[in-house]
């Protein structure tokens, strides 16, 4: 009897083993496919007038209409990319599936915009996946109806999302758009960063603890396991292989951004690279800057032509002189004192800690050598100052790490990435005559993880239209392992700091702080082109051009011309153009504003879609102008000057604002005329770009922390957003001309009358 029990008991845990074992590799889920698509081409009566309202826009501010402005979305991910994945578990406040089919129906009726790409993590791309991919787009251009007019066009592309431990070994994330859609115009595969990014191929959760996880969760999360089961299968491919020669099925990995650019280039493929997140500190090391992504091999000119400056990650447009550390004669890493400009976190951890202290009636003498302390290793800690101080409320941050004098900026802002750092550098490594430079073009898009391109046209539901997802905002937290993957379980609140050891694994998510950056998610903005047609290759054209502009949501209608380039005979050189000059450039800049929207969705929307669609994918808000425009309430140009030596200091070669318009009430849009006076004088390249303002209007998580503040300036108390609150504030929506970028030629011959 025994023996018969002992075996049963055997039996039911070896049963028992098989189950947890088959669950962790995904026996019992299924992966996501491309979805099926909802309803064909939005009618061309909706184009036609979409068309004609922007050709009398144009037509009101003496602009011209020859090129028309197209709207649409570089940065979108479905739940094809992990991180999105995870956040469409029901434990993390997700509602399941969202394949690439959601995102073409939500570009087409929902956002209504006329072009946009899929960029899910390459990270997280089996070889099944990229295929899936490559069918759905294909789906969706196939939808468009006609080929030479469609009404939306879907790019194919993915994001490399590189994370260095340390700001030497970081290079951040670059979404690869991909022009054609034929067997021969795209690659065979995604190309992968490696390290911290590569960690769910390079430590994967062990099959048992994932079983585990699995039998405990819904279906949502069995197919969770079969997802990873997929990435963590694939062989690597071998490396300094020409990518063309490796085998179709093998996992494609690039270190570094030259190792990215080589292969791109061996595919010879058309092909753009473009650089985001340059200023978010949610993953970007401390004292990390742009300056060595201009050598060498780690820039690649002719494909790496345009910058992501804003995004549902904020504003990365403005430079600032503070650091998030600082560096010792010695080398090693030292915290800042604050200003009323910036406090940093480093100096806030130590703030908390002596709060602490003193609450529990320690010395001040002894409170004030821990604040000096913790500041120290935070500092050492760089980006993970955070776990230094354990058993913290995220409010007691309040407002540290963020540039307090910036509009919506990035968490945790990193300067040293900014657009106009990145435009002021100057490498003389290989020419010290001759510096090299970034000369790249100005585009905004979203970031979202939900499959909806181009979210911005409407302020609301902020856990669905934004990154704001329910399950990275208290109450409620995630629970059970993804909660621990997402965040550290709750702590007690400790009075003295602990060394945070860099070499230590960290699970998942608990190295940034998701659950602070909440606050600060927005619903994203828009890249818009000035094209010679709809159809894919003219979008093409104008990407090439840079002839493009980003907006912070809203379809603004931007011309930013040179209207007296040398031998031009009266033509201008718009936004994005390079030329040599040797009088002094005159620019014009030309703005509209967009349409107020009206509630709901238009009944086209409804007639393709049906309402049980419209409320899934749209929330019930789609892009649904009125007949009235935005004022436009203020034109802005900034000026650059890129450095001529190394030493010089990019804070005093960048004048912004340089030029400042006020705009009247006219709801016709604005126009402003700017001459550089001193550009013969100072001898010097030079770059410009206009940004432009519409009248301020209420915007998700537009505050941040949405601190009060004392009567001299400091934040003492921060209100996070929290639950379904979209968490408005007023805002000025804006957008930003690609630069122009005029160099300076002694020789040229001026215009008569100039010696």
């Amino acid at each position: 009897m025994v023996r018969r029990i002992l075996f049963a008991l055997l039996l039911l845990f070896l049963v028992g083993l098989a189950l947890v074992y088959m669950a962790g590799r995904g026996f019992f889920g299924s992966t996501d496919g491309p979805g099926e698509l909802r309803a064909g081409p939005r009618p061309a009566a909706v184009q036609g007038a979409i068309a004609a309202a922007q050709g009398a826009g144009a037509r009101g501010v003496g602009a011209s209409a020859a090129r028309q402005i197209l709207f649409g979305d570089f940065h979108v991910h479905t739940t094809l990319s992990a991180d999105a994945f995870l956040m469409s578990l029901p434990s993390a406040g997700g509602v399941g599936a969202r394949p690439p089919a959601d995102a073409c129906d939500f570009a087409r009726y929902c956002s209504a915009l006329d072009f946009w790409s899929i960029n899910d993590h390459a990270e997280g791309l089996s070889p099944r996946a990229w295929d899936v991919t490559v069918e759905a787009i294909r789906a969706c251009n196939d939808m468009a109806g006609d080929p030479a007019n469609p009404d939306t066009v879907a790019y194919l592309g993915w994001e490399w999302s590189q994370i260095g431990r340390t700001a030497e070994e970081h290079y951040g994330h670059k979404n690869v758009v991909i022009r054609g859609l034929e067997d021969d115009e795209i690659p065979a595969r995604p190309i992968a960063a490696g390290g911290r990014a590569a960690g769910l191929r390079a430590n994967p959760p062990p099959v048992l603890g994932r079983g585990l996880f699995a039998l405990f969760g819904s279906s949502r999360t069995h197919d969770l396991m079969a997802f990873v089961d997929e990435v963590t299968r694939a062989d690597l491919c071998p490396a300094e292989v020409d990518t063309r020669e490796l085998p179709d099925d093998c996992f494609e990995v690039a270190e570094t951004p030259a190792e990215l650019f080589r292969k791109l280039n061996e595919w010879d493929l058309d092909s753009i690279v473009i650089p985001h997140g340059t200023t978010w500190g949610f993953y970007t090391p401390t004292g990390s800057t742009w300056d060595k992504q201009l050598r060498g091999a780690l820039h690649d000119p002719e494909r790496q032509t345009l910058l992501e400056i804003y995004s549902g990650h904020g504003d990365s447009e403005v430079y600032r002189s503070w650091r998030a550390v600082e560096r010792g004669a010695d080398g090693e890493a030292r915290c800042p004192d604050p200003t009323p400009e910036y406090e940093p976190s480093c100096y806030r951890a130590g703030e908390i800690i002596r709060g602490r202290c003193l609450a529990q009636g320690v010395d001040a003498e002894e409170c004030e050598a821990r604040a000096v302390e913790t500041r120290r290793l935070a500092a050492l800690a760089g980006g993970q100052a955070h776990l230094v101080v354990r058993g913290e409320e995220v409010a007691e941050w309040l407002d540290a790490g963020q540039c307090r004098d910036c509009r919506e900026p990035a968490f945790n802002y990193r300067p040293g990435g900014s657009a106009q750092y990145i435009l002021a550098l100057g490498d003389f490594e290989e020419d010290p005559e001759d510096p090299r430079r970034f000369r790249m073009g100005f585009i905004s898009s979203s970031d979202n993880h939900t499959a909806r391109p181009g979210t911005g046209y409407k302020e609301v539901e902020r856990t669905q239209m934004t990154e704001s997802v329910r399950g990275s905002q208290p109450p409620p937290r995630p629970r059970g392992l993804l909660g621990r993957f997402l965040a550290r379980p709750p702590e007690e609140p400790l009075a003295e700091p602990l060394p945070f050891d860099p070499d230590e694994p960290i699970p998942g998510f608990q190295f940034t702080e998701l659950e602070r950056q909440g606050s600060f998610f927005l619903t994203g903005g828009l890249v818009a082109v000035h094209s010679e047609g709809r159809d894919r290759d003219a979008i093409w054209r104008a990407l090439e051009r840079k002839e493009v502009y980003g907006t912070t949501g809203p379809r603004i209608l931007l011309w930013f011309d040179l209207i007296n380039p040398p031998g031009s005979r009266g033509a201008t050189l718009p936004m994005g153009g390079e030329i040599a000059m040797r009088e002094a450039p005159v620019f014009q800049v030309r703005a509209v504003g967009s349409f107020e929207q009206d509630p709901g969705c238009p009944d086209h929307s409804l007639d393709a879609l049906g309402a049980e669609a419209v409320e899934h994918l749209c929330r019930g808000a789609c892009y649904n102008p009125s007949d009235e425009r935005r004022r436009i309430t203020r034109l802005e140009v900034v000026r650059i000057r890129p450095q001529v030596s190394p030493d010089e200091d990019v804070a005093e070669l960048i004048d912004d604002p340089w030029q400042v318009v006020e705009c009247d009430e006219s709801p016709e849009g604005c126009v402003g005329t700017f001459v550089d006076a001193d550009f013969e004088a100072t001898g010097r390249d030079t770059v410009y770009y206009a940004r432009v303002f519409e009248t301020p209007a209420p915007a998700i998580n537009a505050a941040g922390a949405a601190c009060e503040y004392d009567d001299a300036g400091n934040c003492i108390r921060a209100r996070l957003c929290e639950g379904d609150d979209d968490c408005l504030a007023e805002h000025e929506p804006r957008a930003w001309s690609s630069p122009i970028y005029v160099d300076f030629d002694p020789h040229l011959e001026g215009p008569p009358g100039i010696d």
